[in-house]
């Protein structure tokens, strides 16, 4: 089995595969026992998790990527254009990091909460299309009218989102 083969998609499972791979060569691992584990591995709830395809366009919740560093992986992991739902309690997070990530991937960001002037702020230059939402409902209505077929929805908050949901499920 190939690395390639071996690597789902997108740069950050290349990293996890290669850190799986050496993992196994220290251990001493046997291929098969690597080989079942990668064939049989599945992401966990909430954490990429394909929802839907409508109208040629993927629904993906990431609702348990609250901080921008899991956000960070999620972004680097996809292969077609974003239209990022995004936001909570935003003060505290450090969205600079996101921006080659967003550059890279996202094509319009749909801000979710009260708090949305750090995010507008920190991607207005890059980001040409940012509407701002107060509901789930709405964010992702949004996000259905302006994606295209092609295109990925996706709901990775990059923040925690306890003002506007009891947990991240």
């Amino acid at each position: 089995m190939t690395f390639e083969t071996l690597a789902k998609q997108g740069k950050v499972s290349y990293h996890e595969t290669a850190a799986a791979l050496i993992t196994q060569r220290i251990s001493k691992l046997r291929n098969a026992t690597m080989r079942s584990y990668f064939m049989s591995f599945e992401e966990e709830e909430h954490r990429l998790e394909y929802v839907a395809t409508v109208r040629g366009v993927d629904f993906i919740n990431d609702s348990k990527a609250s901080n921008t560093n899991a956000t960070w992986f999620t972004l680097e992991r996809m292969t077609k254009s974003v239209i990022w739902i995004v936001g909570g309690q935003a003060a505290k997070s450090n969205f600079e990091i996101l921006r080659p990530a967003v550059r890279s991937h996202v094509r319009a960001i749909i801000c979710l909460g009260v708090d949305n002037h750090k995010i507008i702020n920190t991607f207005k230059d890059i980001v040409p299309s940012i509407a701002e939402t107060f509901s789930a409902k709405t964010a992702v209505e949004t996000a259905y009218r302006i994606a295209e077929s092609g295109e990925v929805v996706l709901f990775s908050p990059a923040a925690p989102s306890f003002d506007l949901f009891e947990s991240y499920e």
